[in-house]
C-alpha cells in the first residue's frame, strides 16, 4: 500500500463542539462560548436560552460526488428516549441536505469540510442527567455529543 492510499478516507466523519452560540460565514465557523458539556439550573424543568452546535463534515474524495448526503440530529436522554427540539411536543429531530463536488485545484485524497452551525433557542430539560445529540448522515452516526443537565444549590 502506498503513502497515498493510506491517506484516503473512505467514510464521512465529524468534528463537533457544544456553545452557546454559533455562527458560520464565508465557511468560516465563528464560536461564542464554545467547549462545555454541562447546563447548571437551580430548578427544573428549565427551559435553556440557546445551545449552539458547531458541526464540520469531513467529506473524503471519494465521495466528494455531487450527490445530496442527508443529515439528521436528536436528543436523546441518558434512557434513550427522544426529547423534543424546541417547544414540548416538536419533533424530535432536524434534518437538511448538503451537497459536495470536487472543485477545481482538488487532488485525490484532499477532503472537503462542511461547516454547519446550528442554534437551538429554548430547549426545555425536565430532569437533570445525561444527554446526548446525534448526527447522523445518510442514516450513520458520525458524532455523539454528550453533556450533563446539573442542579445546583440555591
Amino acid at each position: 500500500m502506498g503513502d497515498n492510499e493510506r491517506l484516503l478516507a473512505e467514510d464521512i466523519t465529524a468534528e463537533a463542539l457544544l456553545a452557546d452560540s454559533v455562527v458560520v460565514a464565508d465557511n468560516k465557523m465563528y464560536v461564542q462560548g464554545g467547549a462545555w458539556n454541562s447546563i447548571f439550573t437551580q430548578s427544573l424543568p428549565v427551559r435553556h436560552p440557546r445551545v449552539g452546535i458547531g458541526l464540520v463534515v469531513r467529506v473524503p474524495y471519494a465521495l466528494a460526488d455531487n450527490t445530496p448526503k442527508r443529515f439528521s440530529l436528536t436528543l436523546e436522554d441518558e434512557d434513550g428516549n427522544q426529547v423534543a427540539i424546541g417547544d414540548p411536543g416538536a419533533a424530535g429531530r432536524i434534518e437538511g441536505s448538503f451537497t459536495v463536488g470536487r472543485p477545481a485545484g482538488i487532488h485525490p485524497g484532499d477532503e472537503q469540510l462542511v461547516a454547519l452551525a446550528i442554534n437551538l433557542d429554548g430547549l426545555q430539560f425536565g430532569r437533570e442527567g445525561a444527554y446526548v445529540f446525534k448526527v447522523r448522515v445518510d442514516d450513520r452516526e458520525i458524532k455523539a455529543l454528550r453533556f450533563r443537565v446539573r442542579l445546583t444549590q440555591r
